[in-house]
Parts: structure tokens; C-alpha cells; sequence
């Protein structure tokens, strides 16, 4: 390289030298070193002792664990297609033709701009078992109060309706891409007798499953991490049937002092999230369609 050529290098590594630090300070060191203790017994203080995959084998023997894993895939298998759902439905409403519409998208947009632990807290009052606005509807319909967080038969349900809250961002993406379709695909269902389901079904949704891949994808993701209302609301119970895999994983890290078996744990959650997001993107092009005249 020439002389000007270095020059300009180096003054742009000096421009993006605060993302290079971070990138090697809180990304790869913390991948590196986890990669490491996850085969040590290490308490987070002190020495790590090497112990091979006594870490990942551990798990297999660990009733902890399996139920851990189990409760995690009945909140995504759950949150995930629910999620997807509600969103579709509530962009198919902004779409409407009224006056007050800008309202109802900013009233289902609000719930997720706020915190979730501050939505965890509103939840929390809802679904009060004595005083709660779920029981009083309940009610109305003559139905028994349920003990919606104390209740191991309700707890992962009440955190799945707990996820639905922030649907609303996502409408707003479906609502975006309803709006992207051309107008002149659904007059061509009307000259062809079609109605509204028509529209629908071989217009709207073909067209807009590049936006389910995307929410499906986001879903599992944040889905598999669950930590912050159970932690909120139930701290795991009752009887851990809210103890999710990131709890459990936050638990053995910080609570119990194995920040080895923890390392191991949040390896396999990688492992499993990479696997998960490539066997959907390879089975997506069976049913995403990109083209808007397809």
C-alpha cells in the first residue's frame, strides 16, 4: 500500500477502534472464556479445575435441567404461534378504514415500548387471584376463580398471555407489509368473484410470510430466553413449572455459585437456538414467497 493509502487505514481503524474494543471486550472474550469454564468446575472466584464434559454429560442425570428444558419448549411452542396470530389479527384491524384507527395502533403499540417488568408488575395485579381483572371476567360467566401464577396447571399459561402483550410491535410490521401489497392483485380477485376470505388467503398471506418468517424466527429467539417474568412474578414456581432454561442457567451461575455447569448450559442454548434458526430457513422456502406476482 502507499503511504496515503496506510494513512487512511489507520485513521479509519482509529474511527471504528471503540467497536473493535467492544467487540473483543464484550463479545469474543466473553464466548471464548464461557467456552472455557463450561469444561472446568469453576465457582466464578478463585482457580478453574479442568473436568472435561463432566459439565454436559451432568446434564443428562439432572432432573432440574429436564424440567427446565421442558417448560422452556411449552412457553415457545405456545408463545410463539400465539404471538404470530394475535399479530396478524391486530394488523388486519389497523388496516380498517376508521376515523380513530391512529388511536388503536398507538393503544396496541404502548404495551411494547414499556419495560417488561413493568408490564410483569401490571400482569401481576390482573391476575390476582382475589381482586384481579381476569377472575372478575371470569366471573361474569359464572366460571370458578383461577390461581393463575400459584397454580402449577396455570403458571407457563399466564406467562405465555403475558408475552401477547407486546403483539403490537409486530402488528405494526405485518400492518407495513399488508399496506406494501399492490391494490391491483386484490382487484383482480374481484373481477374473478372473489370475497374478502379470498383476499386473504391467496393475496394477504401468501404475501406477507417473509414477515411470519421474520416473527417466527424473533419468537424463537426470545422465546427460548425467557427469564424476566418468571423471575418477576412466580421466581420460578410453583414447584419450578416456571423455572425456565435462562432461569435455571441464571440460578447455577449466580445463586449456586457453578458458573462452570452454567457456562455448559448456555453452550447448549446456543448449539440448540443455531440449529433451530437453520432448519427454519432451510424449510422456509417451501412456504415464504418473495414475489409479489407469484
Amino acid at each position: 500500500m502507499s503511504l496515503q493509502e496506510r494513512k487512511n487505514m489507520l485513521l479509519g481503524l482509529t474511527f471504528i477502534s471503540p467497536w473493535i474494543v467492544g467487540l473483543l471486550a464484550f463479545i469474543l472474550y466473553p464466548l471464548a472464556s464461557s467456552a472455557y469454564y463450561s469444561f472446568t468446575d469453576f465457582s466464578g472466584f478463585g482457580a478453574a479445575n479442568w473436568i472435561g464434559w463432566d459439565n454436559y454429560t451432568r446434564m443428562f442425570d439432572d432432573p432440574i435441567f429436564a424440567k427446565s428444558v421442558y417448560n422452556t419448549l411449552y412457553y415457545t411452542l405456545l408463545a410463539v404461534p400465539i404471538g404470530v396470530v394475535m399479530a396478524l389479527v391486530l394488523a388486519l384491524a389497523m388496516n380498517q378504514r376508521l376515523r380513530e384507527v391512529a388511536l388503536y395502533r398507538a393503544a396496541f403499540y404502548l404495551p411494547s415500548v414499556l419495560p417488561i417488568f413493568a408490564l410483569s408488575f401490571v400482569f401481576l395485579f390482573l391476575m390476582n387471584p382475589r381482586y384481579g381483572l381476569f377472575n372478575y371476567v371470569l366471573g361474569l360467566f359464572h366460571v370458578a376463580p383461577i390461581n393463575w401464577l400459584g397454580d402449577p396447571k396455570w403458571s407457563k399459561f399466564s406467562i405465555v398471555l403475558l408475552a401477547q402483550l407486546g403483539a403490537g410491535q409486530y402488528a405494526l410490521i405485518f400492518l407495513a407489509s399488508i399496506k406494501a401489497i399492490p391494490q391491483t392483485l386484490y382487484e383482480a380477485v374481484e373481477l374473478d368473484g372473489g370475497n374478502g376470505w379470498h383476499k386473504f388467503w391467496y393475496i394477504t398471506l401468501p404475501l406477507i410470510t417473509p414477515i411470519i418468517l421474520y416473527d417466527v424466527m424473533i419468537g424463537l429467539g426470545s422465546g427460548l430466553q425467557i427469564l424476566t417474568p418468571a423471575y418477576i412474578l412466580t421466581n420460578g414456581g410453583p414447584v419450578d413449572s416456571t423455572l425456565f432454561y435462562v432461569y435455571y442457567l441464571y440460578k447455577n451461575a449466580f445463586s449456586f455459585g457453578d458458573m462452570g455447569y452454567a457456562s455448559a448450559l448456555s453452550w447448549l442454548l446456543f448449539i440448540v437456538s443455531v440449529v433451530l434458526a437453520v432448519l427454519v430457513f432451510r424449510t422456509s422456502n417451501r412456504w415464504v414467497n418473495y414475489e409479489a406476482n407469484g
